[in-house]
């Protein structure tokens, strides 16, 4: 009996030992997230937000064929290659300006881009009530007084209006050109006087006069008025007409196109207008200036408070188009060449205005 109620005992001191040693090696609680709360918690995590960029455009819109498509091809690469999200707004007047860069600013884009000198105002406005918003300008520079969060970017667009210029004096059969501009101002006054001056060059080294017909539409959107212009020159005799005014230049394409003549395009390559009759283009490329300052902005590096200037030297983002190849003579190409060379050398300072193109006229006495 008693060595039955000791086995008994000693089976029921091992179960008390076994059901206690289970109990302390199986922890109640778990510390730290399981396997489906780190899921969970992955889930809700927000991803980070790509960058937002838009920009609004002046009254020549977003398909002008010119400088605003130029900048929107600008951004739709940086969207290509970089991952950002790109968007614009159209201004059809001037006091559509305001109220769009307003609409971007709602919209939580990181930088805001104004295309044309005819926006500085509301850049600066923007940006100076907005200091912690990033904006941008194309063809203005505020110099000194540029705010932290602003950005110019500028071209020497007299530099390829020049090479354009001694292309046009070269093959001129009628010894009469023209340039019709968009509106009057600093910017399109630098394509202006750059092509006179490289027409000038061209009649000096040729030994003949050159007469270039002038006109302004005082529009970057009135086709109309470009083709009207245009017409009227040609009719004049000219027989090379360059543009430097949006979509008003369309319609210099559409009247070379029917008269038979030579047009010059502007921004873009624009040979595929009127693969005929654009003989060249003096190419302005926004959408290197525009695409390098996102890039920038992408990496870290937004040059706020600073304008940046392209020029022949800057690797393609003013030149010739690669089209001229097409109607331009390999023996002028070869001059035109030499003429970059020169131009970055600093042995031709090409005009920009006025008073820079009869310092210039006056050096080829």
């Amino acid at each position: 009996m008693k060595k039955r109620l000791l086995a008994l005992l000693l089976i029921g001191i091992l179960v008390f030992t076994v059901v206690g040693c289970s109990s302390s090696d199986t922890p109640s609680e778990v510390e730290g997230p399981t396997e489906t709360e780190d899921q969970g918690e992955a889930e809700n995590t927000p991803a980070s937000e790509p960058i937002r960029i838009a920009m609004v455009t002046d009254e020549g819109g977003v398909h002008d064929q010119s400088f605003n498509q130029s900048a929107w091809e600008g951004l739709q690469r940086a969207q290509e290659e970089l991952g950002i999200e790109v968007s614009y707004q159209e201004s059809q007047q001037d006091a559509d300006f305001a109220p769009n860069f307003e609409t971007l600013l709602d919209a939580g884009n990181d930088l805001i881009w104004g295309i044309g000198f005819k926006l500085a105002d509301a850049v600066l406005d923007a940006a100076t009530a907005n200091p912690d918003q990033k904006y941008a300008i194309v063809d203005h520079s505020f110099g000194d007084n540029t705010p932290d969060n602003v950005v110019g970017v500028m071209f020497k667009a007299e530099q390829p209006s020049f090479l354009v210029g001694y292309i046009a004096g070269r093959m001129t059969e009628t010894n009469k050109v023209g340039f019709v501009g968009g509106i009057a101002g600093d910017i399109i006054w630098g394509f202006d006087y750059g092509y006179q001056a490289g027409v000038q060059y061209a009649a000096h080294e040729l030994g003949k006069e050159i007469e270039v017909l002038n006109q302004y539409a005082e529009s970057f959107s009135d086709v109309a008025k470009g083709k009207a212009i245009a017409q009227q020159m040609y009719q004049q005799g000219a027989d090379i007409v360059f543009h430097a005014a949006g979509d008003v230049g369309t319609g210099v394409i559409e009247a070379a196109k029917e008269q038979g003549k030579w047009a010059i395009g502007v921004d873009r390559d624009q040979n595929y207008l009127a693969p005929d009759n654009v003989l060249t283009s003096a190419m302005k490329r926004v959408d290197v200036g525009v695409y390098n300052v996102v890039k920038d902005l992408v990496e870290g590096k937004f040059p706020g408070g600073q304008t940046i200037t392209y020029g022949l030297a800057d690797g393609g983002a003013v030149d010739i188009a690669p089209s001229s190849n097409k109607h331009v003579p390999q023996e002028i190409l070869d001059a035109v060449e030499e003429l970059k060379q020169k131009i970055i050398d600093g042995e031709i300072v090409v005009p920009y205005n006025e008073a820079t193109y009869k310092e210039f006229i006056d050096s080829l006495k």
